[in-house]
């Protein structure tokens, strides 16, 4: 099927932000601006990191200090996958009598995919099986934390001047006797700051022209420029002529997955503290209501919420393609599953000329002109094949088959350009929709509450693929 092994194939166009066309299976539908969202026209909020191999959890903060990384596991740094603690008996001499050894136990770190070892780079083992790894230690790290603390105060610097633009630019637009009124009240009675803290995302004292820091940390950080060399390292004599030895040279992926090391040969490897992933809400930037809300608990996979297109949007598959030919009528099979449990009426309609959406058609599509009714779902008959189906008299020449809250209907394609190299015909779907999501307004007369009915309209693009040789 189209949506799920070969998504690309029925692309749904979302009139967001920013125009995209998507699988139906990658949006999101908001029920209360009833649109499409994809994800580049929504809000990505962080709820929570945690790690992917212990699912230790926490907050934003702690995850900032650690760099977000794990404490405690590792990644292999030959293949990447995790490393496990491995125990081992080794031989120790008595602390009474050193001429006498007893076993004792050791971890060390292993990669169960490549057999890689914390041993193959010298890393001494532990007596105990959690923390206290050796790790090397970066060279230019006081150089790097010295870059890190300039470029912030530039950046805080230059964030006080675009708010001095602002408030001087608000002042051009204030009346002048207004303006002056103001200004004096400000420097007689010292209210600026007080101004500010009102506006909230605003620094306290750029009005007054003051730092957000003071003591010392208002003293300026500067940096050393880099000097150039006038001699280079000679390279080793037996540069050109050694034998290269390729399991002991590591691979470009490996050196930069260490960019602080960047390891040239494989006893300089060392395992790297396994990245944090986080579980993300996706907001609406519209109306501002939660799209997709995960379970805070990093060993849950369910969602508080989770709107996605496929559970409210009727899905169109692909199910036959014919042979394609240049200027040759072909029937084309497809699917349209209703996903919701009342009936949903659809109609279909062709592009007209000059629809700033029909951009990629290379096709003309022949559509039935009836509506269609599809019934609606339930789990309960969807897998039961001895369920009476409804009589809703279809038209054989349109529908070919209705299986619980699916039908098959016929489209007739007529391919237009003989040298494009892939097949594509675009149409738009009408149906109905009730949202139960809203609160419902009764009206003054009384009603049995249910929500009137919200026609939508989606632009839909079949990529049927090449012309038959």
């Amino acid at each position: 099927m189209a949506s799920l092994l070969q998504p690309d194939r029925v692309l749904y166009l979302v009139r967001g932000e920013k125009r995209t066309r998507a699988p139906l299976s990658q949006l999101y539908f908001c029920r209360y601006c009833i649109e499409l969202r994809s994800l580049e026209c929504v809000s990505h909020e962080v709820d929570s990191h945690y790690c992917p191999s212990c699912l230790e959890n926490m907050p934003s903060a702690e995850a900032k200090l650690k760099k977000n990384r794990c404490a405690n596991c590792f990644d292999c740094p030959s293949c990447m996958h995790t490393l496990s603690t491995r125990a081992t008996n080794i031989p120790a001499p008595l602390p009474d009598d050193p001429s006498k050894t007893t076993m004792k136990k050791a971890y060390y770190l292993a990669c169960g995919f490549c057999r890689w070892t914390s041993r193959d780079v010298g890393m001494a083992d532990k007596s105990v099986a959690s923390g206290g790894w050796q790790e090397p230690e970066n060279p230019h790290v006081q150089r790097i934390s010295k870059l890190i603390d300039y470029y912030q105060q530039l950046a805080h610097r230059e964030k006080q001047e675009r708010d001095r633009k602002k408030v001087a630019r608000r002042r051009q637009c204030m009346p002048l006797a207004f303006s002056q009124h103001t200004i004096h009240a400000v420097e007689k009675y010292g209210l600026g700051s007080r101004l500010q803290r009102q506006r909230s995302g605003a620094p306290v004292s750029s009005l007054a022209g003051l730092s957000l820091k003071e003591g010392e940390d208002q003293k300026e950080i500067s940096i050393e420029p880099a000097q150039a060399l006038d001699e280079v390292e000679l390279l080793p004599e037996d540069c050109y002529t050694r034998p290269v030895t390729l399991p002991e040279v590591t691979t470009l992926r490996q050196r930069l997955l260490q960019p602080d090391f960047q390891p040239a040969g494989a006893p300089q490897l060392h395992p790297k503290h396994k990245h944090l992933l986080m579980k993300r809400s996706l907001r609406c930037r519209k109306c501002e209501h939660n799209l997709s809300k995960p379970e805070f608990n990093p060993t849950s996979i369910k969602f508080k919420i989770q709107l996605v297109a496929v559970n409210y949007i009727p899905e169109v598959r692909i199910m036959s393609i014919p042979k394609l030919r240049y200027m040759k009528e072909s029937q084309v099979l497809l699917t349209v599953t209703n996903p919701v449990e009342n009936i949903t009426h659809l109609t279909l309609a062709p592009c007209e000329e000059g629809d700033p959406d029909d951009i990629n058609s290379t096709a003309k599509v022949l559509l039935p002109s009836k509506e269609l009714v599809l019934a609606g779902k339930d789990a309960a008959a969807e897998y039961d094949e001895l369920a009476e189906p409804l009589d809703f008299q279809d038209d054989p020449d349109v529908v070919a088959f209705r299986k619980s809250n699916k039908i098959g209907l016929f489209i007739k394609v007529i391919p237009q350009d003989e040298k494009d190299a892939d097949v594509t015909v675009s149409f738009k779907i009408r149906h109905d929709f009730h949202n139960f999501a809203v609160p419902m307004r009764l009206s003054e007369e009384g009603s049995d509450g249910a929500p009137e009915a919200t026609w939508l309209s989606h632009h839909v693009e079949l990529r049927l693929g090449p012309l038959a040789a």
